[in-house]
């Protein structure tokens, strides 16, 4: 919020493109209503139900990391990189880091996905599902507030 302005004479926030940010925002949110599901399989003791969701989710989030990526690849190309001003700086910096994490919770449902196939349905995956779908529900939190801070 304090570095919208300081554009040191650069292109500012009027290269967003809001229609892919919004389709990237929905897909996000809809990636935490099938991380929901997958919680909802696991309690009625449905693997394949499970590991599905979870696949959805990843896929979802996948998609999400995409529309990032090809966001930041045509700022840098309109001008806009993280060393162009303050502005650009913050955001990279701020979006950039809600994306890492983003990317670490797709590789740990992954992770969780094979070991949920080789052991099934145990307290200890269902304590490690529980906590991977909070932590992705908090994602979703997260870029409510940089979305609407940010864009």
């Amino acid at each position: 919020i304090v570095l919208r302005g300081n554009t040191d004479g650069g292109p500012g926030p009027e290269l967003f493109e809001l229609g892919g940010i919004i389709a990237s925002t929905f897909i996000l949110l809809t990636s935490s209503f099938t991380s929901g599901l997958a919680v909802l399989a696991m309690n009625q003791g449905n693997k394949k139900a499970l590991i599905g969701w979870l696949a959805v989710t990843v896929l979802l989030g996948a998609s999400f990391i995409y529309l990032e990526v090809t966001e930041f690849a045509k700022l840098v190309e309109e001008g806009a990189n993280i060393g162009t001003s303050a502005f650009w700086s913050a955001f990279y910096t701020l979006v950039g880091t809600h994306g890492l994490h983003v990317s670490v919770g797709l590789v740990w449902m992954t992770a969780l996905m094979i070991q949920i196939a080789r052991r099934g349905i145990t307290p200890v995956t269902k304590r490690k599902v529980n906590i991977v779908s909070l932590y992705w529900h908090f994602l979703d939190v997260v870029w409510i507030f940089v979305f609407t801070i940010v864009y």
